[in-house]
C-alpha cells in the first residue's frame, strides 16, 4: 500500500472511530437520562408513601375520635384531622421542591382567604392537576374537597377518613330511577343538603370538573368541542352543587391549569422530574345568587340560564389557555 492511500485509510478509519465514539457517548447520555429519572421517580413516590404513612395513623386517630364526641369536641377533633390534611400537603409540596425541577407559577392567589368558602372550577387534564390545586390553594383557602357518592362512605379506611375531613357525600338519583319511584323526587338534594349542613358554621372549598373527565385529543375529537383546548362543559353537576350548598359559598373560583410543554404529562411524568413548568392561573369571580333559585332538572329556561353561564365561563378560559401558552419563558 502506498503513502497516500495509507494515510487515506487511516483518516477514514479515525472517522469510524469518532462516530463509534460519539454513538457510544450519546447512548451513554441516554442511559443515564434515564436511570437518573427511574431513580428521581423511585424516590419521590418513596418519600411521599413515607409521608402518607406516617400521617395517615393520626389522621385514623383523630378521625375515630371525632365519630365518638360531639359537639365543641367533636369540632376540635375535625379541627385536628383537617390540620393534619393540611401538613400532608405541604410536605408532598415540600419533596416537591427539593427533589424535582419543576416550576410551579402560581398566579392570582393573594387576595385568597382561609375564612371564605369557594366554589372552584377548573379545567381537567391529568392526575398532575391534583398536585397543581394544592400548590395553589394549600393553606391559602380552606382545604379543598370533592362532593363523593354517599356510597363511597362504606369503602374501608378511606371513608372515614373522607367523612373526617369533611367531604360532602352527595345521594342523586338518575332519571330512570325517579321514573320508577316518582315519591323520591327531591330527596337526593335534601339529603345531600343535609350532609352540607355543617358548611354553614365552617368555611370550604369545593372543588368541580366541568367536563366530567380527563382532556384527550381523542377526546375532543369525538365530542366536536367548540373549544380548542377544553372538552365540552357540563352543567348537571355544578348545578347540583349550588342547589345544595349555593348559600354558603362567597365566590367561584376559576382556576386554569397549564402545562406548556407540548405532551399533558402523567404522574410519573411528575415525580421523575421531566415536567419543567406548571402554570396554575387563579382569577375570582362573583357568585351570582340566581344560580341556584330554581329547579335545574324541571325548568328549561333556568336549565338554559346555567349552561350559558357555564359556557361563558369556558370561552373565556379557552382563551385564557392561548393566552398562557403563547408566553415565553
Amino acid at each position: 500500500m502506498c503513502g497516500s492511500e495509507q494515510a487515506r485509510s487511516h483518516k477514514v478509519h479515525g472517522f469510524g472511530v469518532l462516530r463509534q465514539s460519539a454513538y457510544h457517548g450519546q447512548s451513554l447520555n441516554v442511559q443515564e437520562l434515564l436511570m437518573r429519572r427511574l431513580l428521581t421517580g423511585c424516590l419521590v413516590t418513596l418519600l411521599l408513601l413515607c409521608n402518607t404513612l406516617i400521617l395517615f395513623g393520626p389522621l385514623m386517630l383523630f378521625a375515630l375520635l371525632k365519630l365518638a364526641s360531639s359537639g365543641r369536641l367533636r369540632d376540635y377533633n375535625s379541627r385536628a384531622v383537617m390540620w393534619i390534611a393540611e401538613t400532608w400537603s405541604e410536605i408532598d409540596k415540600r419533596i416537591f421542591a427539593l427533589c424535582l425541577p419543576t416550576q410551579w407559577d402560581i398566579r392570582g392567589a393573594e387576595g385568597l382567604s382561609r375564612d371564605t368558602s369557594y366554589l372552584v372550577i377548573s379545567n381537567h387534564q391529568s392526575w398532575v392537576d391534583i398536585p397543581a390545586l394544592m400548590q395553589g390553594l394549600n393553606r391559602r383557602t380552606p382545604f379543598f374537597k370533592f362532593f363523593l357518592k354517599k356510597e363511597l362512605i362504606w369503602v374501608p379506611f378511606l371513608g372515614l377518613a373522607w367523612w373526617a375531613l369533611d367531604y360532602p357525600f352527595m345521594k342523586r338519583y338518575s332519571k330512570a330511577f325517579l321514573a320508577k319511584h316518582p315519591q323520591l323526587k327531591g330527596e337526593d338534594l335534601k339529603i345531600t343538603r343535609a350532609a352540607c349542613e355543617l358548611f354553614k358554621r365552617q368555611p370550604v372549598t369545593i372543588v368541580n370538573y366541568l367536563e366530567g373527565t380527563r382532556f384527550t385529543p381523542a377526546k375532543h375529537a369525538q365530542q366536536h368541542s367548540p373549544y380548542t383546548w377544553l372538552l365540552k362543559p357540563k352543567a348537571g353537576g355544578v348545578a347540583f352543587v349550588l342547589a345544595a350548598m349555593g348559600e354558603q359559598l362567597d365566590a367561584v373560583l376559576d382556576v386554569t391549569v397549564v402545562y406548556p410543554q407540548a405532551k399533558i404529562p402523567g404522574f410519573w411524568q411528575l415525580i421523575s422530574g421531566q415536567v419543567p413548568k406548571v402554570i396554575v392561573d387563579i382569577q375570582t369571580r362573583e357568585l351570582d345568587p340566581a344560580l341556584w333559585q330554581g329547579d335545574y332538572e324541571n325548568d328549561p329556561v333556568f336549565r338554559e340560564q346555567v349552561q350559558s353561564w357555564v359556557n361563558q365561563l369556558w370561552t373565556l378560559k379557552d382563551q385564557r389557555i392561548s393566552t398562557l401558552r403563547a408566553e415565553r419563558g
